[in-house]
């Protein structure tokens, strides 16, 4: 499992094989502008060998597509909301992430990894990142952003968090610790949110629009009441 980083130093404790394991596969491209393009040809290449080899039909192929294409981030923001309002819940998320998630929501979410919820505090802000490929929680968050598989950002947030986090206009004080946590092969985060002042009124529905992907991510803060 990755260890948190603090915002002074970046130590991995996973000696760079990040659990991942492509003895296969070409090196990906440092430029960032050929970035997308291998991984689609990568994919396109895995697809291929599976209906090759038996494993997948392509019907089959094309619903997980279709089913993985449909997941958007409300799914995540329900579940953060659902902490703001729960305590039970919330602890049971935090304790045992995917059963609350399927037994509050009537979700079958089936997966070998391991998921982590990361809880933000007034004095601690999470943030995530995959420094050697883009390994994200997707069952929640759907499609991940361009900018989180960029070298850019996996290369700098470790190092630099708080100016990363200052380019994407969130600034914290500076009592505030920043810890950054790497995701692996196996392993995936889901920051959840401090909520924000002012919406203790506010129903759940009411406080999952203002739950942003970014914000389960670490990037950016839940938006205001008044947004």
């Amino acid at each position: 499992m990755s260890h948190p980083h603090n915002d002074n130093h970046h130590d991995h404790g996973h000696d760079h094989d990040h659990g991942h394991d492509h003895p296969h596969a070409p090196a990906a491209p440092d430029d960032e502008d050929h970035y997308d393009r291998y991984e689609v040809l990568l994919q396109t290449a895995v697809r291929e060998l599976l209906h090759e080899k038996g494993i997948i039909t392509a019907d089959e192929l094309h619903r997980q597509i279709d089913y993985q294409d449909s997941l958007t981030p409300m799914i995540g923001s329900k579940i953060v909301a659902k902490a703001w309002v729960d305590p039970v819940f919330k602890a049971q998320l935090i304790a045992q992430p995917l059963e609350a998630i399927n037994d509050t929501f009537g979700l079958d979410i089936t997966t070998p990894l391991d998921l982590v919820v990361l809880e933000n505090t007034p004095t601690v802000h999470n943030v995530v990142v995959c420094t050697l490929c883009s390994c994200y929680p997707r069952m929640l968050l759907g499609i991940p952003p361009a900018w989180y598989k960029s070298l850019d950002y996996r290369s700098r947030v470790v190092s630099e968090p708080r100016q990363v986090l200052a380019e994407f206009g969130t600034h914290l004080p500076d009592d505030v610790e920043v810890r950054v946590s790497d995701s692996t092969a196996d392993l995936r985060f889901l920051v959840l949110p401090y909520q924000p002042a002012g919406t203790a009124h506010l129903s759940e529905e009411a406080l999952a629009l203002l739950v942003t992907r970014d914000s389960m991510i670490g990037t950016a803060l839940p938006l205001s009441a008044s947004t």
